[in-house]
């Protein structure tokens, strides 16, 4: 039996080649998924380590705590510290790093980045080096790290404008590029590296935030690391550079391994995808082959070795083709950390790494799947007569049984209890558990479709036939052979349905999710552009102009908050192409209502020049914005807890604690967050609250685009430090986010409908091989070849309209459930154009699908047709 086994697989190795694409490119996915992680895992650690490894000993300002539990800004460390450190027998040499924030100007003179970039300064003992150029050592060099550098587009030897403390700009040579890999303080806002003196001047920093040390000859870095740390105590984290960065490669691990499991998931997909086309091409050839198997029974084979045979067929198969997957998944995982390493942090590509697990992954996933997908089909081998043996048909014993009625009544009562369960989701609203529902019931509904799915395929081409019967003799004959076997037809179109369903679902998700994020940048965006501070931490001021309005009036300017100079609303409410000027002022008090786990403050707001209910909107649990006046505020929804229109709120001022009159609570994800008051009131709260935080500004209707634009700008030549941002960009910004996000998925989910397509192509393929001489009939009977090749192209399009019609239908359904799932107040979004975008793809993969099995057909000598069984 294993020599016929064999012999066979030799024979007929062309019937498998489709079948063996299709477990390649799975096992390919998951191997190369591993390969990927575990090279981009090493390539973290090789980038961390190596530049930690620079030095022996890192000592960090240690993070602080207040009497709540409140993380606290470290207190640096001094130069008192760094002078004990020198002093150690064991230290050869130590050097403090400064780290402020500094303003970096880009090439149009503007500051760059919403947070300003990070100034640090580097010394003789320092973790950094340059990747391209060197590091500063004069006082008029900088370097820049490979992100800043980047977004900016300057280049080593470029000349670049620094802003001080103080506002005055300040030129510089780049010296380097510091690739900071995926080191946090330094990748969010971007570094640029400068000597310990020029840091100093630029920053205003006091102390160090880190300080770096070499270790004298004959000393190891656990002796120094030991030696400090208990020279510093609680001032300073003090680890080894290998221990610094074995923690900070630890980070870059977990990211990679967040990375392996989601795209890992879609391996699973793909997988199971080819498990049904597997199914599908051994249950065809069982079916094609029982005069084989009845013969073997004859012979005396038992039903153990016909069915041990079937399975090993599948083993070899299996084998075969997860060898070569797991081959093409090594190239395809080293080529995606070559390609996504640099733009996943990692500074230098390590060598591919071909850890064990992904190969034993590979074989052992594509080969027990694919033995797994025969089960069935080899069990139907088992039941096949030896009197079979003398029929001259060989009909697809198995596959063209109809669907009976408990097979109907269950899968009605699937999709019942599916549609119950999503019903139930539109009524609870979003929640964290639905979203686990919704995939209850999109597999249930998926289970439906399976025991459904011989109707469902009767049903839809009966549907889809009507007009094709219209279209001569071949169109007719391919809407009736593609009824002719339900099941199989089911079975094929199932694996499109799957990657169909998944791809329509996160369209339905990225295009309810994009309109309601417009919906909401909309209320919180009501205007033609904004205007706001680049945001100053650690109190520095944002602009030096500020500084002087708060020294003229007597204000105070309130810790970690930045502000826009009068003058530019001033400018702004002189040009004629602006119709409105309006301002957000806010800051923190104390209140008798507070959101849960909050500190008992809650922000407070004032839309100074609005008219909430006019200017501004919002989703109102109950209530009126318009109702907003002396005395009254409106209050949001997470704030609000047991408090409703006609309550009244407390908030502290330094009158004492005043009360006010709520007039109207907003949904949660709204523009009025917290508590929002009228201006004179915001003033009794705080009578420093002159500065406006932010600006909006609304052109009058019939105003020239482009002379509002330059309007806007011009206001805020003078003031480097704010940034101007307007309505269309901000939504083109978050689009093309989502674009990007949706192409990516879609491109991972693109090869389980690829998969998909294989597997119809094979259906076709057997199903032309077992209707040989019923080809060769038409041929004799006047059908041409052409004609021969458009019926295949019909009936193979069909098939894939069918599997991708179903695919869409419940994509859309548990696409807009997922939605409601998670999204409060979601403006749902039928997204047309993708799904005619699908539909399309279906079409032509149908008529790809068809080429080769056509192509057979048509080829297929008609004489020698008829005179074989």
């Amino acid at each position: 039996m294993l020599r016929t086994t064999l012999a066979g697989l030799r024979m007929h190795k062309a019937r498998y080649v489709t079948t063996t694409l299709a477990i390649l490119l799975g096992v390919m996915f998951i191997s190369g998924t591993m390969v990927f992680a575990d090279t981009l895992e090493a390539s973290y650690e090789e980038s961390v380590m190596g530049s930690a490894t620079n030095v022996d000993t890192i000592a960090v300002a240690a993070e602080q705590q207040d009497e709540a539990g409140q993380y606290l800004e470290p207190e640096p460390l001094t130069e008192e510290h760094l002078e004990q450190i020198r002093s150690l027998d064991e230290v050869a040499a130590a050097d403090g790093v400064v780290n402020g924030h500094t303003v970096l100007l880009d090439a149009e003179g503007r500051a760059v980045g919403s947070v300003p970039p990070l100034g640090v300064s580097v010394g003789e003992a320092t973790r950094f080096t340059a990747g391209e150029g060197a590091l500063p050592t004069t006082a008029d060099e900088v370097a820049l790290s490979t992100t800043t550098a980047s977004e900016t587009g300057f280049e080593v030897g470029d000349t670049v404008t620094l802003l001080d403390p103080d506002r005055r700009e300040r030129e510089f040579t780049v010296t380097g590029l510091v690739n900071f890999g995926i080191d946090p303080q330094y990748v969010f806002g971007g570094a640029v590296v400068m000597t310990e003196d020029v840091a100093r001047q630029m920053t205003g920093a006091e102390g160090f935030g880190e300080i770096d040390v070499l270790a004298a000859e004959g000393a190891t870095e656990e002796h120094v690391a030991t030696s400090v740390a208990a020279l510093l105590g609680d001032a300073a984290e003090v680890e080894s550079g290998t221990a610094y960065g074995e923690r900070l490669a630890g980070q870059g691990g977990a990211q990679s391994g967040i990375l392996r499991i989601s795209l890992l998931l879609f391996g699973v997909i793909a997988m199971f995808v080819a498990s049904i086309v597997i199914y599908n091409t051994f249950a065809i050839l069982i079916a094609q082959r029982q005069r084989e198997m009845a013969l073997l029974r004859c012979v005396g084979a038992k039903r153990g070795q016909v069915f041990r045979s079937v399975l090993i067929e599948s083993f070899v198969v299996g084998l075969v083709s997860s060898v070569l997957g797991v081959s093409a998944g090594v190239g395809a995982g080293f080529l995606g950390a070559w390609i996504g390493g640099p733009l996943l942090g990692a500074d230098v590509v390590a060598a591919v790494v071909i850890n064990p697990n992904a190969i034993l992954a590979g074989l052992l996933v594509g080969t027990l799947m694919t033995v797994f997908s025969a089960l069935v089909p080899a069990m139907r081998a088992t039941r096949v007569s030896p009197l079979a043996a003398l029929r001259t048909s060989a009909t697809a014993a198995g596959l063209e049984k109809g669907t009976g009625w408990p097979r109907v009544v269950f899968g009605v009562l699937t999709f019942m209890v599916s549609g119950v369960l999503v019903t139930g989701v539109r009524l609870v609203g979003p929640h964290p558990v639905n979203l686990f529902v919704v995939t209850g019931a999109a597999l249930l509904a998926f289970l439906g479709v399976v025991v459904l799915g011989p109707l469902l395929v009767r049903w839809c081409a009966g549907v889809l036939g009507l007009p094709l019967r219209r279209m001569g003799v071949p169109s007719m004959l391919a809407v009736d052979n593609s009824t002719r076997n339900p099941r199989r037809a089911a079975t094929a179109m199932i694996a499109l349905t799957v990657g169909a369903t998944l791809i329509t679902g996160y369209s339905v998700v990225s295009a309810t999710v994009e309109s309601t994020m417009t919906k909401i940048l909309d209320d919180e965006f009501p205007a033609d552009y904004r205007i706001d501070p680049q945001f100053a931490p650690e109190g520095e001021v944002a602009d030096a102009s500020v500084e002087e309005d708060a020294e003229e009036t007597g204000d105070e300017l309130p810790v970690d908050f930045s502000f826009i100079p009068d003058q530019v609303r001033s400018d702004l409410e002189r040009e004629p192409s602006i119709e409105s000027v309006f301002s957000e002022r806010y800051d923190y008090t104390e209140s008798d209502v507070a959101m849960e786990g909050s500190d008992g403050t809650i922000p407070v707001t004032t839309y100074h020049g609005a008219e909430p209910g006019t200017d501004l909107t919002a989703d109102l649990v109950e209530g009126d914005l318009a109702d907003l006046g002396p005395g009254t505020v409106i209050l949001s929804e997470d704030f609000a807890v047991d408090k409703g229109v006609g309550d009244t709120v407390g908030l502290a001022s330094p009158e004492g604690e005043l009360e006010f009159e709520i007039v109207a609570v907003a949904e949660e994800m709204q523009t009025f967050f917290g508590a929002t008051v009228i201006t004179e009131d915001y003033e009794r709260i705080f009578p420093e609250g002159t500065q406006d935080s932010h600006l909006m500004i609304r052109g009058v209707p019939e105003a020239d685009p482009a002379e509002l634009r330059e309007a806007v700008y011009s206001s805020v030549d003078d003031h480097p430090t704010l940034q101007v941002a307007s309505d269309a960009e901000v939504k083109n910004q978050f689009s093309e986010m989502m674009d990007v996000a949706f192409y990516t998925i879609a491109a991972m989910l693109g090869l389980a409908i690829i998969i998909a397509v294989f597997g119809i192509s094979n259906t076709m393929a057997l199903s032309v091989l077992e209707r040989t001489r019923e080809s060769a009939m038409l041929r004799a009977l006047g059908l041409t070849k052409a004609q021969l090749r458009r019926m295949l192209a019909i009936e193979a399009v069909l098939l894939c309209l069918i599997g991708a019609g179903v695919g869409i239908v419940l994509g859309v359904v548990f696409g807009w459930a997922a939605s409601v799932a998670v999204l409060p107040n979601l403006v749902f979004t039928f997204p047309g154009q993708q799904i005619a975008v699908f539909i399309t793809v279906a079409i032509v993969a149908g008529l790809l699908s068809a080429v080769l099995p056509a192509r057979r057909a048509a080829g297929t000598s008609i004489t020698g047709a008829l005179g074989s069984e």
